[in-house]
């Protein structure tokens, strides 16, 4: 079974990365559900299972489920910039016609003491909606806030990568490179799925991109109109120390390289000139330059001359060893 994406053949804008905060939270609620599943998140289960608000979680878990569909009022079309701020606003207003349809979905999909609280969401839609907004951010707060920092940066660190390989090695590859069910043939990007096969016409709207840290090791698409057709696929990098604290991160990394390049290689997510590095690193130009060098030797850094100047970032090969000392 197969999700066929139908791009413009002529329009290589129509594929676009973003990231999406509520996607990562409502996995991250699977996670909680079912810890035994994902054995890359049990460092960052350790450090939240204490602080979890049992009733905003047990609401949530509620209307996501352990696995397969969940809402999709529950996340935003995936942006670049898009924040979990952002997110919470957004949900906050959600149109109660898009969550009763949402939510009707669940219902088909729940038994018991799960469907009965489904159905009395869907009759107040109004009130469901504040109880849900109140129980993302709850959530968001105690389990997610804190290693938000971490999380992003494989995020967009795994996007960083991508774009370079699309620069380097063409759109095909890199479609093929985001996972071993990813396909791209032609105008299609062609997704295997477990249960069912449809096609999607992005012509004119195109297809977004969202690498995921929470979302396990498998891809998940979002198709049904009015979403914008997504695919979420596991992003590069994650090891079960992904949330270790930055700080920890920079001191296993300095032990190895040391403090100054291991600051310099773990900023290096976007492209900067010498100048910049030296000044965000607190280091004389010529140290920088200097320390650039030793990098760009070890292929951890790349650097590109564009106009006059001539910008650094990590390499594919310098993510997954910052990922591996994460």
């Amino acid at each position: 079974m197969f999700a066929d994406f139908q791009l413009a053949p002529d329009d290589i804008s129509a594929i676009r990365f973003g990231i999406s905060p509520g996607h990562e939270l409502c996995h991250a609620v699977r996670v909680l559900q079912r810890p035994e599943e994902q054995p890359l998140q049990w460092g960052w289960l350790r450090s939240v299972r204490s602080r979890v608000p049992q009733d905003a979680f047990e609401l949530m878990a509620v209307i996501i489920g352990e696995a397969g569909y969940f809402p999709d009022f529950l996340t935003a079309t995936p942006t670049w910039d898009l924040t979990p701020a952002d997110e919470a606003e957004r949900l906050a207003a959600v149109p109660p016609e898009l969550l009763r349809a949402d939510l009707a979905k669940m219902l088909a999909r729940s038994t018991g003491a799960r469907r009965v609280a489904i159905g009395r969401m869907i009759e107040q839609p109004l009130h469901a909606r504040a109880m849900i907004a109140a129980a993302w951010s709850e959530v968001w707060h105690a389990v997610l806030e804190p290693v938000w920092p971490q999380l992003e940066r494989l995020l967009r660190a795994d996007i960083a990568v991508r774009a370079r390989r699309i620069t380097t090695q063409g759109i095909a590859v890199m479609v093929a490179g985001l996972h071993e069910s990813v396909a791209w043939q032609g105008d299609v990007v062609r997704v295997r799925l477990r249960r069912h096969r449809e096609l999607v016409d992005c012509r004119g709207s195109g297809l977004v991109l969202v690498p995921s840290v929470m979302g396990g090791l498998g891809c998940a698409v979002l198709t049904e109109p009015p979403a914008q057709p997504t695919l979420f696929y596991p992003a590069q990098g994650v090891t079960e120390t992904w949330a270790k604290d930055p700080a920890a991160a920079s001191r296993s990394l300095g032990a190895l390289i040391g403090p100054a390049r291991a600051g310099i290689l773990l900023s290096a997510h976007d492209p900067r000139t010498t100048t910049q590095v030296a000044a965000d690193s607190g280091l004389a130009p010529s140290t920088a330059s200097h320390h650039l060098t030793v990098l760009r030797e070890s292929g951890l850094i790349a650097s590109e001359r564009r106009g006059a100047r001539v910008l650094h970032v990590r390499t594919p090969l310098g993510e997954a060893f910052v990922g591996a000392t994460n």
